[in-house]
C-alpha cells in the first residue's frame, strides 16, 4: 500500500512544479496520516475535502466547516483556506476572505482536484495479503460491514418511495402523464405496435442471472411467467421455429405470480465508503426486458428530437454542453442519488395508462420481488435497480418529463412540443441521472424533482459558478480539469494479472493526460514487474508504454511482414459452457442481422452471414472467469 503514497507524493510534486509553488510539506503531513488511517484517508478523507472544494468553486468562496477534518493555516487569524495544499489552495481563493479569485489559477484547480480525488474511486482486493496482490482474477469486493447498511438504506429508499407515491397529487400525476404523453406518445405507440404484431426480437447477454444457470444454459431455458405468456407468448420467444412447437410445447414450464423468482440484490464496489446496489434478473425477465428494450432503442433512433435530450450510448453531448455550461453560465448540471431506485413503478404506470400492450409487456417483464440479503423477499414499489434491460431507458424518460414539467411550472404556462423542440433542444440532455438544463430554470427543475420524489445530490450539482460536471468530465471556464483516478491497488507480482491490466492502463492515462513524470514514475513501478514493457499504440493488443512518439518492434511476421515485438498480451477466456440442440438454433438464428422472430422458413433463408457469429459462441460463453497475461509476440500497433 505505500506505493500509494509514493505515487501520490511524485504526483503532487509535478504539480507544486506546474504551479510554481511547494508540496513537500503536504507530502509529509499525507505520510503521517495514512501511517494511521491507512487507505481510508486516501480514498475517502481526501475525496470528502476534494467534494468540499468542488462545491467551494461553484459558490465561489471556502466554507471552512465543510472541511472540518483539515485545519487552518496557522499563523493567519483570518484564514479561511486549509494549511493542507495551502500553496495550491492559494492561487485559487483569497487567503483571508476565501473568496475565488477574478482570475484563479487553472493548474491549480486541476491539481486540487487530481491530489484530492486521486484515489476517490479505488477498490481494494478481496483479500489484501501481506506478499502481494490476489491473482485470482483481481475479483473485488465490499465489507460486510458497508454491505449490510447498504442493504438497509435500499430497504429505506423503498419506503421513500412508497411514501413519495402517497404524497403526489393527482393534478402532479395527470400534468406527469400529459407531459409524457407529449413528448414519448409517438414511440410509445411505435412500440405498442411492436408489441401487438408479434415483432419483439429478445436476446440474452453474458451477465448472470437469478436463476444461477450458465450463459449458454439461458438458451436452453423452458421456465416462463403466466405474466409474460399474455404479452410475450413462450411459445414465440422460447421455440426457434413453428416445426418444433408440438415437441417443445410440453416442455414449457408457465410459472404462477406466487412462484416466481425474486431478482437477487447485491452489491459490488463503487467506493471505498459506498458501495452500489444491483439486482441481478430472472433469465425469463431478462430475456423479454431486451426485446422491449431493443424495440424502444429502435424508436428512439427515429425520432431526432429525442436522440438530441436522451442519451443511451453517447456521453460527448452531455460533456460538450457541460463545457458550455462552464463557460456561458446558461446551462447547469444535476446529479441525482439513488437514481434508479427512486424511479417509482407508479411513474411507469403513469407514463403508459394509454398504451394497453406496451403497458402490460413492460408490467410482465417488471419484476415484483426482491431478495435483499439479510431482510428475505420484499415486494417492490420501484420500476426496477439496475440490472433491468428497462432500468435505464425509462429512468431517461421519467427525468426529462420532471424537466419538462420544472420549466413549464417557471414559465407559468403550458408547452407544446413545437415550443420544446424549438427552445430547449440545445439545452437539456439526459444521460443516466447526469442531467443538463438551463441555469435560469434550474431552481423550478430541482423543486419538480423532489416533488416527484428524486433526491439532488447538491455536493454535485452545480450551476451557480463556472464549475461544471457530466458523464465523468469537469470544466472550469470552458477549460477541461478532468483528472486520471487510481481504480486499483498497484499489482506486487506479474502474477496479478487484474492488478497488471489496470496499472498500465493507470500508466497511459498519466501520460495522455500531461502527467508526465507520474507516467515516469509507473515506468519503473511496472518495468520491475513485466521484463517486456515496450512502447506500443494505443490499439496494440500488447501491454505497453503508449506514447506520442510511436512505437518500437524487434522483428517482422513472416507471413505478413507486419512488425512484431515482444511483450505481454491479455488472455481472457470465456468458461466452457456447450450448446446444442433447438437452444443452439435458437441462439444462432437470432445472432442473424435484421432477423425477425419468431423465425419461419429459416432452412430456406441465404441472408444469414455465418461470419458473423463467433466460431466458438457454442463452446464457450459468459464473462471470463480469471484474467491472465502471457508473453508473447503481438503487432506493437
Amino acid at each position: 500500500m505505500k506505493s500509494l503514497t509514493s505515487l501520490w507524493s511524485c504526483t503532487a510534486n509535478e504539480m507544486a512544479v506546474r504551479c510554481c509553488t511547494s508540496a513537500t510539506l503536504d507530502i509529509k503531513y499525507v505520510e503521517s496520516r495514512f501511517k494511521h488511517e491507512g487507505v481510508w484517508f486516501l480514498a475517502v478523507t481526501l475525496a470528502d475535502l476534494g467534494k468540499a472544494t468542488e462545491k467551494w468553486l461553484d459558490q465561489g468562496f471556502v466554507v471552512p466547516s465543510d472541511a472540518p477534518k483539515f485545519r487552518k493555516k496557522p499563523g493567519r487569524r483570518n484564514s479561511c483556506l486549509p494549511e493542507f495544499l495551502g500553496g495550491f489552495y492559494g492561487r485559487v481563493f483569497d487567503p483571508s476572505s476565501g473568496a475565488l479569485l477574478e482570475f484563479p489559477d487553472i493548474e491549480a484547480i486541476y491539481a486540487l482536484r487530481q491530489l484530492l480525488l486521486m484515489f476517490s474511486k479505488i477498490a481494494l482486493p478481496e483479500k489484501p495479503l501481506s506478499g502481494g496482490s490476489p491473482s485470482s482474477g483481481g475479483r473485488k469486493v465490499v465489507s460486510a460491514q458497508r454491505e449490510r447498511e447498504a442493504m438497509s438504506e435500499y430497504l429505506q429508499c423503498e419506503l421513500d418511495v412508497k411514501a413519495s407515491d402517497a404524497r403526489i397529487d393527482p393534478l402532479y400525476w395527470e400534468d406527469f402523464r400529459r407531459m409524457s404523453e407529449m413528448l414519448f406518445g409517438d414511440l410509445f405507440a411505435k412500440v405498442d405496435r411492436d408489441i401487438y404484431w408479434g415483432r419483439m426480437i429478445p436476446k440474452h447477454g453474458p451477465g448472470a442471472v437469478a436463476d444461477r444457470i450458465s450463459s449458454n444454459g439461458k438458451w436452453n431455458q423452458r421456465s416462463w411467467t403466466a405474466r409474460l405468456q399474455r404479452f410475450l407468448p413462450a411459445e414465440e420467444f422460447l421455440i426457434p421455429n413453428p416445426s418444433f412447437r408440438e415437441e417443445m410445447e410440453s416442455e414449457l414450464n408457465i410459472v404462477e405470480p406466487g412462484a416466481e423468482i425474486p431478482v437477487r440484490v447485491i452489491t459490488v464496489p463503487k467506493t471505498l465508503k459506498t458501495p452500489r446496489i444491483i439486482a441481478i434478473e430472472p433469465a425469463a425477465m431478462q430475456y423479454a426486458q431486451q426485446a422491449i428494450y431493443r424495440s424502444i432503442l429502435d424508436s428512439f433512433s427515429e425520432d431526432s428530437f429525442l436522440s438530441r435530450v436522451i442519451g443511451f450510448d453517447d456521453q460527448n453531448p452531455n460533456r460538450d454542453m457541460a463545457r458550455e455550461g462552464s463557460y456561458s453560465g446558461s446551462l447547469a448540471t444535476l446529479d441525482l442519488s439513488e437514481a434508479s431506485d427512486r424511479v417509482s413503478n407508479q411513474h411507469v404506470i403513469t407514463m403508459l395508462s394509454d398504451y394497453s400492450h406496451l403497458l402490460g409487456a413492460v408490467q410482465a417483464a417488471r419484476s415484483t420481488k426482491a431478495d435483499v440479503p439479510g431482510h428475505g423477499v420484499q415486494r417492490l414499489a420501484k420500476f426496477a435497480s439496475m440490472g433491468s434491460a428497462l432500468c435505464f431507458p425509462f429512468e431517461a424518460m421519467v427525468f426529462l418529463t420532471v424537466i419538462f414539467l420544472g420549466i413549464e411550472r417557471e414559465l407559468s404556462a403550458p408547452l407544446s412540443r413545437k415550443a420544446i423542440i424549438k427552445r430547449f433542444s440545445e439545452q437539456v440532455r439526459v444521460f443516466g441521472d447526469d442531467l443538463i438544463v438551463p441555469r435560469d430554470y434550474v431552481l423550478s427543475v430541482v423543486d419538480e424533482l423532489e416533488a416527484f420524489g428524486f433526491k439532488v445530490n447538491a455536493g454535485k450539482s452545480f450551476w451557480t459558478g463556472r464549475f461544471r460536471e457530466s458523464c465523468g468530465r469537469a470544466y472550469f471556464e470552458g477549460q477541461d480539469v478532468t483528472i486520471v483516478k487510481v481504480r486499483e491497488v498497484l499489482p506486487t507480482q506479474r502474477q496479478d494479472g487484474s492488478g497488471v491490466i489496470a496499472a498500465v492502463s493507470l500508466r497511459n492515462q498519466c501520460y495522455w493526460s500531461g502527467l508526465w513524470r507520474s507516467a515516469a514514475w509507473l515506468d519503473s513501478y511496472l518495468g520491475k514487474l513485466l521484463k517486456f514493457f515496450p512502447n506500443v499504440a494505443p490499439t496494440s493488443p500488447l501491454l505497453g508504454r503508449e506514447s506520442a512518439l510511436g512505437y518500437e518492434f524487434q522483428g517482422l511476421d513472416p507471413y505478413t511482414n507486419s512488425p512484431l515485438t515482444k511483450g505481454y498480451y491479455v488472455r481472457a477466456e470465456s468458461p466452457r459452457d456447450p450448446l446444442d440442440g433447438t437452444g443452439a438454433l435458437l441462439k444462432c438464428l437470432l445472432k442473424r442481422p435484421q432477423s425477425t422472430f419468431p423465425i419461419r422458413d429459416f432452412d430456406q433463408d441465404s441472408s444469414f452471414d455465418v461470419s458473423s457469429v463467433d466460431d466458438e459462441h457454442l463452446e464457450r460463453s459468459g464473462r471470463p472467469e480469471h484474467v491472465s497475461i502471457k508473453l508473447g509476440r503481438r503487432s506493437p500497433f
